[in-house]
């Protein structure tokens, strides 16, 4: 966990080294989150919100590294039983983004993310979920001035966040559609 977090921090200074602009800002939004693999429950909708910066590194080329708070889950309803899944999540995502033209850029990159809480209605289940969670984002911005932007994304998790000793073979993992709006200074 130290060797990624220190990857990481050694990315963004080589960024902030060689980079023409830097920016500033914080954004939000919607998440549209379910899970996947043998968990089959029906999509949640929460929130993220959190900070970022934009390391431009070139006209067409950009670094953004992102630290976000996210509700994530999933609603399961079987035979009259109705319970909801709420995982909190504080994410790191590094996004690589390309300018396709002046101000619509794609990006694509990794995700760090770790679990701060897990609650199925009152009760915490913290314990049957892993306490880190890694997945790839998608997604597209658009920069509609200087400072305001939005921008739609997908993540897909990569690793098992089931953390359940007696069913060795139950996997799940999340999957999450964000639309943000933010603020760049």
């Amino acid at each position: 966990m130290k060797k990624i977090i220190l990857s990481a921090v050694a990315v963004m200074a080589f960024g902030f080294a060689n980079a023409q602009d830097v920016k500033f800002g914080v954004k939000g939004g919607l998440n549209f989150a379910n899970l996947g693999g043998d968990a089959d429950g029906d999509g949640v909708t929460s929130f993220h919100v959190g900070a970022l910066a934009e390391i431009k590194l070139t006209d067409k080329f950009a670094v953004q590294p992102e630290l976000l708070y996210s509700g994530q889950g999933s609603d399961f309803g079987e035979g009259g039983f109705d319970s909801t899944l709420k995982l909190s999540y504080l994410n790191l995502p590094i996004m690589a983004k390309y300018y396709v033209i002046d101000k619509l850029s794609l990006e694509a990159g990794p995700q760090i993310g770790f679990l701060l809480s897990a609650k199925n209605e009152d009760e915490d289940v913290k314990d049957s979920f892993k306490s880190v969670d890694f997945g790839l984002n998608f997604g597209a911005g658009y920069d509609f001035t200087e400072h305001f932007f939005a921008g739609v994304r997908y993540n897909v998790g990569l690793s098992n966040i089931a953390d359940v000793p007696d069913e060795a073979d139950f996997k799940t993992t999340n999957g999450v559609f964000s639309v943000s709006v933010g603020y760049k200074f």
